[in-house]
């Protein structure tokens, strides 16, 4: 996309609709003995116009290298802290560091088999309220309790650094769990 506009831009620029009829961003500046004088005007079209980076990059970029960590207590027990980037859900975290966190609905909130339990209810008030359809899905999760929340509903952000979360011991994924497909 970035490369589209770019291209439009120049060919604004040769076709002089961006400039105007012979270069009128110049004109005032420009005689037929004198080089060109670019004006402020005309640099901010420049970068704007041929520019790789948006806002946006900026922004992404500081987030990438922002991280924190989570422990996350398996079944088992067992801990595994993990470097989680600012703006990831413990879902994706989960499954990019191979912790079993299911995730059937692939954060789409129509599961409850990324069911985590915050273990500090500190933490747990850092969160955002869950949404009623948060909720909903809780209603379904297997050994819900009062720091119970959706893995691809919490969101990786400073404040969080240090959280802890436990997986429970089974999860209920009622388009699974006993179901055993036929043969075709």
């Amino acid at each position: 996309m970035l490369s589209r506009i770019s291209r439009l831009g120049v060919r604004l620029l040769r076709e002089g609709n961006l400039l105007g009829s012979r270069g009128s961003l110049y004109q005032g500046h420009v005689n037929r003995h004198s080089s060109p004088v670019v004006t402020p005007t005309v640099l901010s079209l420049k970068n704007i116009l041929f520019s790789t980076a948006t806002s946006g990059d900026q922004d992404e970029s500081n987030q990438e290298k922002e991280k924190i960590s989570v422990t996350f207590v398996n079944k088992d027990g067992s801990e595994q802290t993990i470097s989680v980037p600012v703006g990831m859900s413990m879902l994706e975290a989960a499954h990019e560091n191979d912790i079993e966190l299911e995730g059937a609905c692939e954060g789409s909130l129509a599961c409850s088999t990324c069911h985590v339990i915050v273990m500090d209810v500190n933490y747990y008030n850092k969160l955002e309220d869950p949404t009623d359809e948060e909720n909903d899905m809780l209603d379904l999760a297997f050994g819900l309790t009062e720091t119970s929340r959706l893995g691809c509903q919490v969101i990786a952000r400073p404040e969080l650094d240090g959280m802890r979360l436990a997986l429970p011991a089974a999860t209920r994924n009622f388009a699974v769990d006993g179901y055993v497909p036929k043969p075709h």
